[in-house]
C-alpha cells in the first residue's frame, strides 16, 4: 500500500455534498483537504446541455449502472438505479429540480431528536447555498403543460408562483440549477472556483475501498487510482460523501455494521451499527400515459430531423428551448385523501411519452403526468455481496410492500385521472394508454402502479441520522461508536423529504461543513 500523502481531512466522493465540502473545508489555506472521487472529469459534452440525461443516465460513462434487486410489488421487476459516477456526482446528470422539501420534514427530523434540524434553524444554511447556485425558471413553454396547470386547479390544486416556501400545496413550473439555461451542478457551483486553491487536491479515477482505524479512530481511506494500491491519511477527519449506496457500502466493507453480515464475508467488526444500509427509500413515481391531440409535444419534435436542428439552433443561439428542458416542467402536490396532514404526493408532468428512459419517445403526441409518494412506509436495504469494493451491493427497495404505499399509489392515481378528465383538457382529446381506461378496480390499479412504477432516483436514509438502536450517526453527523468519521450525504436523512433531494443533500453538506469547523476550533 502506498502512501498518497496526509491531510486534515479526506473526502471520499465528490458528488453534490462532496463538492460542497470540499469548497467550505479548504477556505482556510492552512487546511489541506484531499478529495476523492472514483468518476472522471465532467467535461463530457452533455453533462452540461440540460436535456443531457438522456444519454448520461445509463451509460457508464457517467453513471454506476445500478440494478435493484427483484421485487414483488413492482411486478418482479428489477429497474435501473442511476447514480452519478463524475465529478459533481448526480447533480451531473439529474433532472436539475431545485425543490428544499417542506417544513413537515424537517421538523418531523428535529422531533425524532435530531437537535438543530427544524424548518426553522435550516432555513438559513438553505439561503446560504443559494448564493452558489443559480436557480432560474423554465426557458421554454409548452401549451399542453400550461393546459395541466389549469386542469389542476379546477380539481382543487391552485396555481402558485414557485414552491420552496415550505407548504408546496399547489402547481407551479420547477425551478431549476441552471445558469443561462446550462446545467449547474455541484462542480460548477462549488468545486471548479476553488480548484486553484494550492490546499485543495482533487484526485478523480480513486476507487475508495475501505476505511483505515487504529482502534476505534478513522486515520484514512484505502483506495485503487491507475491500478495502484493507496492510502491518504487524514489527521483530523474521513468523510463518507459518496451517497445512499457508496456510504454504506464502504462502511460495511470497513467493519462498520451489522454483526451477521459482516461475519459472512470473514470482515473484522470495528462497530456494531445494525442500521448501516438499512432504511433505505426513495419515491417511487407512477408514470400515467396520454396520447392527445390538436397540440404540439416533444414526441413529434423529437421524432422530425426538421424538430431536432430547429430544437438545436434555438439552444445554442439563445440557449432557451427545449434543449434546457430538465425531465419534468410542471410540479403539483396535493394531499391523496383529505386526512394527510400536509401534501404527501406530487406530479412531475412531461410533455412527452416514453416506454423508459434510455428508449426513444413514441411517434404519437403524448403528456405524462407521473405521480409519486412522498412519505413511502416501505423500506429496504443496500447490502454488500462480496469482499470485493469492485462489486456492486444488495439493492433491495421493497417498493409498494406496505397497504398505505399501495393505498397512495391507487389514490394518486384515481386524481391523476381526474385531472385528466377536467375541461381544461378536453380539447386535447387525452387518451389513456397506460395503464389503460379498463383498469379500474383497486386491484387492478395496485398491480398497474407496480408494473408502471419506476424510481425518480432519490435514495435515502441508509445512514440515517438518530439515537434510536438503528440509527448510524448522530445530530453532527458523526458515526456512532467512532471517532473522527462523518458521513455526510442523502444517506443520513431518517425520513425522505417531501419533494427532490437534491437540493436537501447541499443542506446537509451545509451543515455539515460547519459542524467540522466548529468541532477544530
Amino acid at each position: 500500500m502506498t502512501p498518497a500523502g496526509s491531510y486534515d481531512y479526506v473526502i471520499a466522493g465528490a458528488g453534490s455534498a462532496g463538492c460542497l465540502l470540499a469548497n467550505r473545508l479548504s477556505a482556510d489555506p492552512a487546511t489541506t483537504v484531499l478529495l476523492l472521487e472514483a468518476g472522471g472529469q465532467d467535461d463530457w459534452f452533455w453533462i452540461d446541455v440540460p436535456v443531457g440525461y438522456l444519454y448520461t443516465i445509463a451509460n457508464p460513462r457517467t453513471d454506476w449502472c445500478y440494478k435493484t434487486e427483484p421485487d414483488a410489488h413492482l411486478a418482479g421487476r428489477s429497474i435501473h438505479y442511476a447514480r452519478g459516477r463524475v465529478l459533481g456526482g448526480c447533480s451531473s446528470i439529474n433532472a436539475m429540480i431545485y425543490m428544499r422539501g417542506q417544513r413537515e420534514d424537517y421538523d418531523h427530523w428535529a422531533a425524532l431528536g435530531n437537535e438543530d434540524w427544524s424548518w426553522d434553524e435550516v432555513l438559513p444554511y438553505f439561503r446560504k447555498l443559494e448564493e452558489n447556485l443559480h436557480i432560474e425558471d423554465p426557458r421554454v413553454r409548452w401549451e399542453i403543460v400550461d393546459a395541466w396547470q389549469k386542469a389542476a386547479a379546477e380539481c382543487g390544486i391552485a396555481p402558485i408562483k414557485s414552491f420552496n416556501g415550505g407548504d408546496n400545496t399547489g402547481c407551479a413550473p420547477f425551478q431549476m440549477t441552471q445558469r443561462r439555461g446550462r446545467r449547474w451542478s455541484a462542480t460548477n457551483a462549488y468545486l471548479r472556483p476553488v480548484l486553484h486553491r494550492k490546499n485543495l487536491t482533487v484526485l478523480t479515477g480513486a476507487c475508495v475501498t475501505k476505511l483505515r482505524f487504529e482502534n476505534r479512530t478513522a486515520v484514512g481511506f484505502e483506495f485503487l487510482r491507475e491500478g495502484n494500491a493507496l492510502f491518504a491519511k487524514a489527521r483530523r477527519e474521513c468523510v463518507l460523501s459518496l451517497g445512499s449506496v457508496g456510504s454504506p457500502q464502504i462502511l460495511q466493507l470497513s467493519g462498520i455494521g451489522s454483526s451477521s453480515l459482516l461475519k459472512k464475508f470473514d470482515i473484522q467488526q470495528i462497530q456494531e451499527l445494525p442500521g448501516v444500509g438499512e432504511n433505505l427509500h426513495d419515491h417511487l413515481q407512477i408514470r400515467m400515459q396520454y396520447k392527445v391531440k390538436n397540440v404540439r409535444t416533444l414526441n413529434q419534435m423529437a421524432n422530425s430531423l426538421w424538430g431536432k436542428a430547429a430544437m438545436g439552433l434555438e439552444y445554442f443561439l439563445k440557449h432557451t428551448g427545449p434543449l434546457t428542458m430538465p425531465p419534468s416542467q410542471l410540479g403539483a402536490f396535493a394531499k391523496s385523501d383529505p386526512s394527510q396532514p400536509t401534501p404527501n404526493i406530487e406530479w412531475h408532468v412531461q410533455p412527452l411519452s416514453l416506454d423508459k428512459f434510455g428508449d426513444p419517445l413514441h411517434p404519437f403526441p403524448a403528456i405524462t403526468p407521473s405521480v409519486c409518494n412522498l412519505r413511502p412506509t416501505s423500506r429496504g436495504w443496500v447490502r454488500i455481496k462480496s469482499p470485493d469494493a469492485a462489486a456492486y451491493p444488495e439493492i433491495k427497495l421493497n417498493y409498494l410492500s406496505t397497504p398505505e404505499d399501495r393505498k397512495v399509489a391507487v389514490d394518486g392515481m384515481r386524481f391523476t385521472r381526474r385531472i385528466m378528465a377536467s375541461n381544461a383538457l378536453a380539447k386535447y382529446e387525452p387518451e389513456e394508454f397506460r395503464p389503460g381506461v379498463s383498469i379500474t378496480s383497486d386491484e387492478d390499479l395496485e398491480k398497474a402502479a407496480g408494473e408502471l412504477g419506476t424510481t425518480i432516483f432519490h435514495p435515502v436514509g441508509t445512514c440515517k441520522m438518530g439515537s434510536d438502536p438503528m440509527a448510524v450517526v448522530d445530530d453532527r453527523l458523526r458515526v456512532l461508536g467512532v471517532d473522527q468519521l462523518r458521513v455526510i450525504d442523502a444517506s443520513v436523512m431518517p425520513r425522505i423529504t417531501s419533494g427532490n433531494t437534491n437540493a436537501p443533500t447541499y443542506l446537509i453538506a451545509e451543515k455539515g461543513a460547519r459542524m467540522i469547523l466548529e468541532s477544530s476550533h
